[in-house]
């Protein structure tokens, strides 16, 4: 049971209600996640502007979920791993590479790369090294993709967090974490 309230939309106002209707029409559901967001609408609009920009850029929907995968193994939000890994085999991620993910790498090697420095960002608060920056340049990305990685990151942790402190039920299939947290 979740120890912060979720927002339902029967029983949300008028702002709320708004608020999460357009995310049910958008994804058929309300994830638990969005609920707890909900208790502040402003927090939640954030959220949402963060999150549409960030799947605006150049970062594929494949490497965005290898991200989150790792980030929520790493972090021990075991909401955010199950929400990942659904999200993560709907765009096209198989169970060798969602393990992979989870492991803070990737079959693909420019992909490996950017999880590895996501991973590194999040660990270190960004305190990263001139050597981790040349890698993920060679890697291939561009300047405007380290920073969507670094949103990405920043994203990441947040959601991970409030999972975290809220103790969500899980709402999508259940997949355990690796490691104690």
């Amino acid at each position: 049971m979740s120890r912060i309230n979720l927002i339902e939309i029967e029983t949300a106002n008028e702002e709320q209600k708004a608020l999460l209707e357009g995310i049910q029409s958008q994804l058929g559901m309300v994830p638990n996640f969005l609920k707890v967001f909900a208790n502040s609408p402003a927090a939640l609009r954030a959220f949402l502007g963060l999150h549409g920009i960030a799947g605006e850029g150049s970062l594929t929907a494949p490497t965005r979920e290898r991200i989150a995968l790792a980030l929520a193994e790493q972090n021990a939000c075991e909401y955010c791993l199950s929400a990942h890994t659904a999200l993560g085999r709907k765009a096209g991620l198989n169970g060798d590479e969602i393990e992979a993910n989870r492991a803070g790498t990737s079959h693909d090697a420019k992909a490996a790369e950017a999880v590895k420095f996501a991973q590194s960002l999040a660990e270190h608060n960004g305190d990263v090294t001139n050597a981790e920056l040349l890698k993920v340049r060679e890697a291939g990305y561009s300047e405007a993709e380290i920073v969507e990685i670094i949103a990405h990151v920043g994203m990441n942790v947040l959601t991970n967090i409030l999972g975290k402190a809220s103790q969500l039920d899980i709402d999508f299939p259940k997949v355990s974490l690796n490691k104690v947290a």
